[in-house]
C-alpha cells in the first residue's frame, strides 16, 4: 500500500502462510490522522487515514452506559479489521473505567463503542481514541 512504511525485513514461512518481521510495522506519518468530534459522543467524525486519533466529544456519559458513532473512512473496506483502544482520558477519571470496541464494520465506515465501565459514576471528558486499519485483500 502507498500508505505503508519499509520497516525491517519482512519474510513469509513457505511451509505456513505466517509472515514475520524483524523491525516494528506501522503507517508512515502520511498515513495517520487526528479527528475532533462536534456536538456530542454519538455524533460521526470523518477521517481518510488508515490510522488516527479520534478526540471524542466532552458530553457526560453514564455509569455503565455505552455510546456508538460512525467513523467515516474511504479507506476501511469489507476485508479490513480495524483495532480501536482507548488512548486517555482527560480529567483523572479511574483508570480503565472505558472500554471500546467496533460494533460494525462496512466499506467505508464502522461503528465504534464507548463504555463507561463505572457502577456508580458518569464522566463528562474528551476521551482519545487510538485506531488502527489491518488491511486485508479482496
Amino acid at each position: 500500500m502507498s500508505n505503508s512504511v519499509a520497516t525491517g525485513v519482512a519474510y513469509s514461512d513457505p511451509e505456513f502462510t505466517t509472515c514475520y518481521a524483524s523491525a516494528e510495522i506501522g503507517y508512515s506519518t502520511a498515513a495517520q490522522g487526528t479527528v475532533t468530534q462536534a456536538t456530542d459522543k454519538s455524533t460521526g467524525v470523518t477521517l481518510n487515514k488508515s490510522a488516527g486519533r479520534i478526540t471524542m466529544n466532552n458530553a457526560s456519559l453514564a455509569a455503565g452506559a455505552a455510546v456508538s458513532f460512525i467513523l467515516t473512512n474511504s479507506t476501511i473496506s469489507i476485508n479490513d479489521v480495524l483495532i480501536v483502544n482507548v488512548s486517555s482520558n482527560t480529567t483523572g477519571s479511574a483508570l480503565g473505567v472505558y472500554t471500546t470496541y467496533v460494533s460494525y464494520l462496512a466499506a467505508g465506515s464502522a461503528l465504534i463503542t464507548l463504555r463507561n465501565l463505572s457502577a456508580a459514576t458518569a464522566y463528562s471528558e474528551a476521551v482519545i481514541i487510538n485506531f488502527a486499519i489491518i488491511h486485508g485483500q479482496a
